[in-house]
């Protein structure tokens, strides 16, 4: 495809000055150098910038130290001297509908396990949830499951969405999950043990999340090894408040939630 390899050499760490910067301007169309993901720009802050490939699929990258190519160059994207124009976008990346009034609330529902899952969707997704009217829900933990599916009655016009943490194989929900069967339920889950975990890191100026021993509640382990002087009410006002786009949150979340909302859109809702 180019005359030369443009990844030879060390171009993870190139000498200062080597590699061209280039505006992450609306529109502009480049591709990842170390994955081979290639998009337009659609959205770009001071630390990252996301590119949406012909399919409608997203993904974001850092603005340093990602290198991209540009007509066969290798680049580095940085941020515009002036704010992209363009549809403004909602939290979720989605185009933002002015004057919205939300729809009447459908029969489908979304359905996730506690209160802090339910405010950070509301959050990011908000806007979209109100434009499609799907009203979020929350199941104050997943043991009852099955039994909550029963009594809400899914079916054609009435479907159920569920975002349960930690659903990983041979964990206690996996197997809960698995005792929910039917084509107007959808069941998916994130590998995080709490949906703390979901809110990339350097969001909040930390390296990592912590581990914490088994016994040790989550939360007030996590508190106690961040040196935070806060009880885990607090500390999740803190977390929340940190949030600003979809960009904050760790892929592994983004996917679940958006396939929730298809599956409780989907056209056969209104048959």
């Amino acid at each position: 495809m180019y005359e030369r390899d443009v990844l030879a050499g060390n171009w993870r760490r190139p000498l200062k000055g080597t590699i061209p910067q280039v505006p992450a301007e609306l529109d502009l169309v480049v591709e990842d150098a170390s994955g081979g993901f290639c998009g337009a720009v659609v959205a770009c802050d001071k630390e990252a910038v996301t590119l949406e490939d012909r399919f409608g699929r997203r993904r974001v990258f850092p603005l340093e130290p990602a290198a991209f190519l540009l007509e066969g160059k290798v680049v580095t994207l940085v941020r515009p001297a002036s704010p992209l124009k363009g549809p403004r976008r909602s939290a979720s990346g989605s185009i933002a509908v002015e004057g919205l009034r939300a729809r009447v609330a459908r029969e489908s529902r979304i359905y996730v396990e506690g209160v802090h899952d339910a405010a950070l969707v509301e959050k990011i997704w908000g806007h979209d949830l109100r434009v499609e009217g799907v009203v979020v829900e929350y199941l104050e933990g997943v043991d009852h499951l099955p039994e909550i599916v029963e009594e809400f009655a899914p079916g054609p016009g009435r479907r159920l969405g569920v975002l349960v943490d930690h659903l990983v194989d041979g964990s206690k929900e996996s197997r809960i999950a698995a005792r929910v069967s039917s084509p107007h339920v959808l069941v998916v889950g994130h590998p995080f043990v709490d949906i703390w975990q979901a809110v990339k890191p350097p969001v909040l100026g930390i390296p990592a999340w912590p581990s914490v021993p088994r016994g040790v509640p989550w939360k007030e382990g996590v508190v106690s090894a961040l040196g935070w002087r806060l009880d885990p009410a607090e500390a999740w006002q803190r977390i929340l408040g940190s949030v600003r786009t979809y960009a904050d949150l760790e892929p592994e979340l983004l996917g679940p939630v958006e396939e929730l909302i298809d599956f409780v859109t989907a056209p056969d809702q209104d048959d």
